[in-house]
């Protein structure tokens, strides 16, 4: 599908951008004595997380040798390096990248100082949500300015009716009559956009307490180049089903902790569409958000190549409905692995930007190939190795298991003193934390592959999972 650049000279022009400070530094002399530069921490990440893999690697030797006797040396090093040895050295990262984690302290922030903010909610057949998501912004109290534009795309229920039923002096409804997509929708928003800071809310969100107040005093102390802040989503249906159930560990485990290390280096690689803030200027420069599929992700690359920041703040947090099929996880994954090809194509040059969120865009590069080599061969495999064939998946496998038992362990950890800190509680979900370790990959990265297909192959465009 073609996109269309936004002419936006006629609309109104964002104030001057907001000065950012970096977080105090702490006053006591041995904080500063043990005091490691993000630099240094990404060179020590980077280096244990090698380390990890060389050791991985000459212990795998055995196994390489075995399998290159049956499908060639070349063959046999492809499928290795995707079964072990990449996945190794990217929870061996992970690790060590969580453990070396300071977050600056989020600098507190008068009412007076705080700026303003316009929320941007695009609606699509959402009448059973849209009142609690407004609710749930009319209990946030923000100090500064506050302007919430509600954009109705063409819904087909209940959605417009319920809209009518309130009335706030900050709350602005557009109504569209025609369905354009989210990007579409978002945009008409942005024209009417007059603060300088815009924030995404998905109409089936709820945002917790002092969500919106949290995402902006993140990005006041953030870097001044910070362009963009991503929040914390959770999902807020888990206990409907054992589908929302197992994708509660993945927004409370993996989602949160990889947002949470691109940040620490200097570059969250997607500024979710569900819950985000940007600066209304930037978004103005980049033309809006792209007719793509995985529009948010293709969004924040224009902005890292940009050379801006993008950062995460794990404390404001927005609870969104997940999927509650198998049907409509499995779309929403194939969306989320489209977009991301999108975005190498429209932004393949960042694979060349220096800087150490780079890692990162190479990273995100190996996820088709290791999608593509465990669905192809490690889980036929794995049913080989019910037959007594270890060719594929067996006793060697077991290398990637220490780091990622590990990396679970300080997901969980560190989540749950976030969680504490804001008078929450981790739900008992053992079944689903049960599945989600099991069975996930098994059920995923096959979905994740034919979305990856889907883009090169150019078959049509489909948004949604309703």
């Amino acid at each position: 599908m073609s996109t269309q650049a936004q002419d936006w000279s006629s609309y109104p022009r964002p104030l001057p951008p907001i000065e950012t400070a970096q977080a105090r530094p702490a006053d006591s002399e041995q904080h500063r004595r043990y005091y490691l530069s993000v630099r240094m921490k990404f060179a020590l990440t980077v280096a244990l997380s090698l380390a990890w893999s060389i050791v991985s690697y000459l212990l795998a030797r055995r196994w390489l040798h075995d399998l290159a006797a049956v499908e060639g040396n070349v063959l046999a090093m492809i499928m290795i390096f995707g079964i072990a040895i990449l996945p190794g050295f990217m929870n061996a990262f992970l690790v060590f990248g969580l453990l070396m984690d300071r977050r600056p302290v989020r600098r507190q922030v008068a009412d007076a100082e705080l700026p303003g903010i316009t929320v941007l909610v695009a609606a699509y057949n959402e009448e059973d949500s849209i009142l609690s998501t407004i609710a749930s912004l009319e209990r946030q109290c923000y100090g500064g300015t506050l302007e919430v534009i509600v954009i109705n795309d063409g819904s087909t229920d209940g959605t417009m009716d319920r809209l009518r039923s309130v009335a706030h002096p900050w709350l602005h409804v557009i109504d569209l009559k025609c369905n354009g997509g989210k990007a579409n929708a978002l945009n008409v928003g942005l024209r009417h956009a007059t603060q300088p800071l815009t924030i995404t809310l998905d109409a089936d969100s709820y945002l917790y307490k002092h969500a919106l107040r949290r995402l902006v005093e993140r990005y006041l102390s953030d870097p001044p180049n910070t362009a963009a802040v991503a929040g914390a989503v959770l999902v807020r249906n888990s206990r409907q089903n054992l589908i929302t159930r197992m994708q509660e560990w993945d927004y409370f485990h993996g989602i949160a902790a990889v947002k949470r290390l691109q940040s620490l280096f200097q570059g969250t690689l997607v500024a979710q569409g569900a819950f985000s803030l940007y600066r209304t200027d930037i978004l103005r420069q980049v033309g809006g958000w792209p007719e793509d599929v995985g529009e948010d992700i293709v969004l924040t690359w224009s902005i890292l190549r940009l050379g801006h920041r993008v950062g995460y703040c794990e404390d404001a947090v927005a609870f969104t409905n997940a999927p509650t099929s198998f049907r409509q996880f499995i779309r929403q994954r194939q969306r989320w692995s489209r977009g991301l090809i999108e975005a190498f194509k429209a932004h393949g040059a960042l694979l060349f930007q220096r800087r150490m969120s780079t890692l990162f865009i190479w990273w995100n590069l190996l996820f088709p190939y290791m999608d593509l080599v465990y669905t192809l061969v490690f889980i036929p495999g794995l049913i080989l190795a019910c037959f007594g064939i270890y060719w594929l998946a067996g006793p060697m496998t077991l290398l990637v298991l220490p780091m990622a038992g590990l990396v679970n362990y300080l997901m969980f950890f560190i989540q749950s003193r976030m969680f504490r800190a804001q008078g929450l509680k981790v739900r008992h979900n053992p079944l689903g934390l049960l599945v989600y370790t099991l069975f996930y990959g098994i059920v995923l990265q096959p979905g994740c592959v034919l979305g990856y297909a889907a883009e090169l192959l150019k078959m049509r465009k489909r948004w949604g999972t309703k």
